[in-house]
C-alpha cells in the first residue's frame, strides 16, 4: 500500500516496524475510524524481558500514542505450556509459583512505556490465565479443538522446522497455537480487541486467531507483524557477549544498558533510533547523516534516548556522564557498577581470576585467564598480565576502590566490605 490513511501505520511504516499484515486496507480504514484495542502476549519465561522484545513493546507504545488502546497480555496460562516456535527443544517447565513471580518482576518494565492511566485510551495488563487455567479439557476440545486442521498445523514453519530435524515435538507443545488462537478470540469477546500484533515469527500462529475467530463468530481480526531483527554483522538483538541485554535494571545495571546501546555498529544507528527512540524523523534524519568520528555522537544520543524511555531521563544522563567521565577525562566515576568483597578477604588477598568472575567479567576462571593473557584486565588502569596475581587493599585507590577493567568499555568497581 502506498500511502496509509491512520497515524499508526504510517508511523509504523517511516519507522521501520511493519514486517505483514493481514489486510492492509481493511486495518487502516479500521484505524482511521475509530479507537482501535490491540494486543501482544508476552510469556513469563525469565523474570525480565530483554532488548529482543523492545521492538513489539514499541509497537503498543505507537499505537497507544497514535490514539488507540494497547493490551499487554501476560502469558500466564501459555507460559505453563511455553512457545514452541522455532525453539530447537521444549522450554523447561514452570511452576504457577515461578510464573507469578516472573509476571510481577516484568510489569514495572510496562509502565515505562505505556500510560496504564490515561484517560480515554489507558492501556490494560491481562493475564490469560484468567480463561486458560479454568478451562474445561472436553469442552475445549469440541468448542474449540474442532476448528484446527492437524494437517495445516505441521505445514507451519515454526512446526516444520523442528519436525525436519527430528527434534520432539510435544503433544503439550502442539496446544501452544490452539491456546494462542483461543487468547485472541477471549480478547475480542472480552476487549473488543480487533488486532494482534506480534515478531514475524509469530504470524503462523496469529493467522490461526483470525480463522478460529471468523469460526467463533467475532467480527473481522487482523495481524501486523514487525521483522526479526538482528544487527547489521548478523547478531540477535537481545543477546552480548556477556549474556542476555536485560530491561529490568535489577538484573542489568542502568550503566551496561546504555554501554550496550553505545556499542551500536554504524550501520545499525539511523534504524536503531526509527526503532526504540521517540525522537521526530528530522532528528533522526540529522543524526543519520553524521559521519567519520561525528558518528560517535549520533550513538550518545541513541544511548541516551532509549535508556531514558526505559529507566528516566536522570539515570540516562548519569549513566552518559560517566561514560564521559571514564572515557574522556579518565576520571573514577562512583555510578560505575561495582561490587563488594569483604575487607578481611582483600586483607588476606583474593586472586585475579576469582576477582574478574565475581565481578561478571567473566563465566569461568578459563575465560579470565584468557582475558588475562590476552592484555585485556587491568587492575586501575595498569595492565595486569601475571594471571596468579593476588588483589589486596594495597591496591584500594585514595578513592576507596579498586578499578577492575576488561577492555576499554567495561569497567567495574570493587569496594570493600
Amino acid at each position: 500500500m502506498s500511502e496509509f490513511k491512520s497515524d499508526f501505520l504510517r508511523t509504523l511504516k517511516e519507522r521501520g516496524f511493519i514486517h505483514q499484515i493481514s489486510d492492509e486496507t481493511g486495518l487502516d480504514d479500521l484505524l482511521s475510524k475509530e479507537m482501535v484495542t490491540a494486543y501482544i502476549g508476552y510469556d513469563p519465561t525469565a523474570s525480565s524481558l530483554h532488548v529482543g522484545h523492545l521492538t513489539q513493546i514499541m509497537m503498543l507504545h505507537w499505537f497507544q500514542a497514535t490514539g488507540h488502546r494497547p493490551i499487554s497480555l501476560m502469558g500466564g496460562g501459555t507460559g505453563m505450556v511455553g512457545d514452541p516456535s522455532f525453539k530447537e527443544e521444549a522450554r523447561k517447565l514452570m511452576t504457577v509459583e515461578m510464573i507469578e513471580e516472573n509476571i510481577a518482576s516484568i510489569k514495572r518494565v510496562f509502565s515505562s512505556y505505556l500510560d496504564y492511566e490515561r484517560p480515554g485510551n489507558g492501556a490494560l495488563m491481562i493475564n490469560n490465565a484468567e480463561w486458560l487455567r479454568s478451562l474445561n479439557y472436553l469442552e475445549f476440545l469440541r468448542d474449540v479443538g474442532r476448528h484446527f486442521s492437524v494437517n495445516r498445523m505441521l505445514s507451519f514453519d515454526s512446526v516444520k522446522t523442528r519436525l525436519d530435524r527430528e527434534q520432539s515435538l510435544s503433544f503439550l507443545e502442539f496446544n501452544y497455537m490452539i491456546l494462542q488462537a483461543y487468547d485472541f478470540v477471549e480478547l475480542a469477546r472480552r476487549y473488543e480487541c480487533r488486532l494482534q500484533m506480534g515478531g514475524s515469527d509469530q504470524w503462523g500462529n496469529i493467522i490461526n486467531g483470525i480463522d478460529l475467530g471468523h469460526r467463533m463468530g467475532t467480527p473481522q481480526l487482523y495481524a501486523l507483524t514487525s521483522p526479526l531483527l538482528t544487527t547489521a554483522s548478523g547478531a540477535k538483538m537481545g543477546k552480548s557477549a556477556s549474556g542476555a541485554v536485560w530491561l529490568n535494571a535489577d538484573l542489568l545495571p542502568v550503566y551496561d544498558f546504555w554501554q550496550y546501546w553505545r556499542n551500536t555498529e554504524d550501520a545499525d544507528v539511523e534504524r536503531f533510533l526509527k526503532l526504540f527512540t521517540t525522537l521526530p524523523m528530522d532528528e533522526i534524519a540529522r543524526l543519520a547523516a553524521l559521519g567519520g568520528a561525528e558518528i560517535n555522537e549520533a550513538k550518545k544520543i541513541l544511548a541516551t534516548e532509549v535508556t531514558a524511555v526505559l529507566h528516566g531521563r536522570a539515570a540516562a544522563e548519569e549513566a552518559a556522564e560517566t561514560a564521559r567521565k571514564t572515557f574522556e577525562e579518565g576520571a573514577l566515576a562512583d555510578s560505575l557498577p561495582s561490587i563488594e568483597v569483604p575487607r578481611s578477604e582483600l586483607d588476606a588477598g583474593v586472586g585475579l581470576l576469582s576477582l574478574v568472575v565475581r565481578a561478571g567479567l567473566a563465566a569461568s576462571n578459563g575465560e579470565a585467564r584468557r582475558h588475562v593473557q590476552g592484555g585485556a584486565v587491568r587492575i586501575n588502569d595498569a595492565a595486569v598480565s601475571d594471571e596468579r596475581a593476588m588483589i589486596g587493599t594495597s591496591e584500594v585507590t585514595a578513592d576507596g576502590v579498586i578499578k577492575l577493567s576488561l577492555g576499554k568499555k567495561k569497567h567495574i568497581l570493587v569496594r570493600p566490605a
